[in-house]
């Protein structure tokens, strides 16, 4: 048996928050390296601040400035820290009280390593040199009167007061299972390989190992054409970032002669107004010395001039 793909996978974009009056006020006092916390019903300051009271709910409008030291109520090393924290080099993260607050704020604590850290600890704020109205315009924290340490990097910067820009990143290694797998490898060589339930005999591709329908092992592969019917489809004609193609284009469910299942892909070579429910289509396959174990290999359907499917033959797929 061959043995599963697997690859790494990496997710990224750049997450843009309206902030609102309380949470812009304090991310704006941030850049003025100044702390500001907000007073609830019951007296207790919130810092971070909180739009709305924990005991009654009411907005909260009263600010209250606070210190930029305090005090570690607990913490956790960190010994070797992501991509994207606060410090490149291991640190600890802490719940951290700062004077004037009755709540503790997360964040990291700069220390040379886990011995150096306690519980009851002071520390201070290590303003970022350059400050963008941001939560990372606090770089971290050091004990208080130790030297200031390494030079922070830069926070994301925002294009306009009360708007907070933050990079988010996530990385994984994604394993495929092995039906998974032998599809993947088929498409390397230009082949569809579908898998076939013994009980209700729906053809599935991509496979899903066991049919949804009976819960049955589905082992029987089936390699299908790459001719096919459009089932129902989408005219794309918003514009996003990253965007490879010019809209308007057509995103649509295609079901392959001989499937019991649709899958999404492109239909191009035709004018996105022409695509409808019962076209026909062909795979556009890319040039041979391009393929690999990815359904980028087609790289678009279009239009085999065949006349149209009848409805009945696929409206139970839809």
């Amino acid at each position: 048996m061959s043995t599963p793909l697997s690859a790494p996978l990496d997710l990224a974009f750049d997450y843009t928050r309206s902030l609102g009056p309380v949470l812009g006020r304090f991310t704006a006092g941030l850049r003025e390296r100044r702390i500001e916390g907000v007073r609830g019903s019951d007296g207790r300051v919130h810092v971070p601040p909180v739009e709305y009271d924990p005991v009654d709910a009411a907005p909260l409008t009263e600010f209250v400035p606070v210190s930029d030291e305090g005090t570690v109520l607990t913490w956790s090393w960190i010994p070797e820290p992501l991509d994207g924290q606060p410090l490149t080099t291991p640190f600890a993260w802490a719940l951290i009280r700062l004077d004037g607050a009755d709540t503790a704020m997360l964040h990291a604590v700069h220390v040379a390593g886990p011995a150096d850290m306690r519980t009851g600890m002071r520390v201070r704020v290590r303003w970022t040199d350059d400050p963008a109205g941001h939560i990372r315009d606090i770089a971290y924290f050091v004990p208080v009167g130790a030297e200031d340490g390494p030079s922070p990097a830069p926070p994301p910067k925002s294009e306009k007061d009360g708007v907070v820009v933050t990079p988010i990143k996530l990385h994984y290694e994604h394993s495929a299972s092995p039906e998974e797998s032998r599809y993947l490898r088929g498409l390397a060589e230009g082949r569809l390989i579908a898998q076939r339930c013994p009980k209700c005999e729906k053809v599935y591709i991509p496979p899903r190992g066991a049919c949804p329908t009976d819960g049955v092992p589905t082992v029987d592969e089936v390699e299908l054409p790459d001719t096919g019917t459009v089932t129902t489809f989408c005219i794309v004609n918003v514009p996003f970032l990253g965007q490879k193609i010019q809209p308007p284009y057509v995103a649509a469910y295609i079901l392959l002669d001989g499937a019991d299942i649709a899958f999404l892909h492109l239909v191009l070579g035709c004018d996105a107004a022409e695509v409808r429910m019962g076209m026909r289509v062909r795979a556009n396959w890319k040039p041979r010395d391009e393929w690999w174990t990815s359904l980028e290999n087609i790289s678009h359907f279009e239009p085999t001039g065949e006349p149209d499917a009848p409805y009945e033959s696929f409206a139970h797929h839809l």
